[in-house]
């Protein structure tokens, strides 16, 4: 139900941030958790509001139950993608409040790798619950289902999830100073400085989408990820940008093709390199 003096539209886009952040963390695409906001609206537009006692509660049941949907078909869409499937990146030199909106740890593109690997419903939970602080009674409602079985769900993925993060990650300030020694390390062509680095398990990961050159699999080991980064970097103009709210890099290679480089860093090491060169992903 509207608040006295305060339009239905207005409550949306109050609650809008919050909406978008849920959506993109459930998907890691901006342009679809953007599609379920514009779905969640015109459902709301065509029920009876008078009926709502909670706007924000049924909105953010609303999104979650929408981008849960919205997973479950982009999961078969990306089983068929050219090459490995990367979150879209949220990039700015300068972010506006709809970066702002969508950056920081809690949709860090790490995380969001790492949610990759998760079923729907585990994601959900954990995004739901873990990163938002929802209830497992409200993450119930979103699954259909139980809280105990939702508990369960967030239970599985947590597990994955810590597995994987970085147990030392590096503040916004040690990050940029490692991309920096690793851009010029880049530039010279210097494998020994890349190597000085890079984790001995350091994993590379391109997406081109089928669309512009880029390694089919990720490539593994820091021998063969210092390799691939002074093939793909070579001649080309980088420049820092923010992406989902940490230092990364902005390239236009000599093949004219633009690029996003992500970094995951470990104990002074990077542990990973997510290279974005689908065009679709950096409009």
């Amino acid at each position: 139900m509207a608040e006295c003096g305060v339009t239905l539209a207005e409550q949306f886009e109050a609650l809008r941030p919050r909406l978008l952040r849920i959506a993109y963390g459930q998907l890691g695409s901006v342009a679809e958790a953007e599609d379920v906001l514009q779905d969640a609206w015109l459902r709301l537009e065509r029920v009876d509001t008078d009926a709502i006692r909670d706007l924000d509660a049924w909105l953010i049941t609303t999104v979650s139950r929408l981008g849960l949907d919205a997973l479950k078909s982009a999961r078969v869409r990306r089983e068929a993608y050219v090459g490995p499937w990367l979150p879209e990146p949220i990039v700015s030199a300068e972010p506006g409040p709809e970066e702002v909106a969508l950056r920081g740890d809690e949709v860090s593109l790490a995380l969001l790798v790492v949610l990759e690997s998760l079923s729907a419903s585990e994601r959900t939970a954990f995004v739901l619950h873990d990163v938002f602080g929802y209830s497992f009674d409200e993450v119930a409602t979103t699954l259909g289902t139980s809280a105990v079985a939702a508990r369960q769900q967030a239970a599985r993925a947590r597990k994955a999830v810590e597995a994987r993060r970085p147990r030392f990650p590096a503040t916004a300030e040690q990050q940029r100073e490692i991309i920096t020694a690793f851009g010029q390390a880049t530039a010279e062509g210097d494998l020994d400085g890349l190597l000085a680095l890079l984790h001995p398990d350091a994993v590379l990961t391109s997406d081109g989408g089928g669309k512009v050159n880029a390694a089919r699999k990720p490539v593994a080991g820091a021998e063969r990820v210092a390799k691939a980064v002074t093939a793909l970097g070579r001649g080309a103009a980088m420049a820092f940008v923010d992406v989902n709210g940490m230092p990364g890099l902005a390239g236009h290679g000599r093949d004219g093709i633009h690029s996003i480089v992500a970094f995951t860093i470990d104990d002074g090491r990077i542990t990973r390199i997510d290279f974005q060169r689908n065009p679709e992903k950096l409009r």
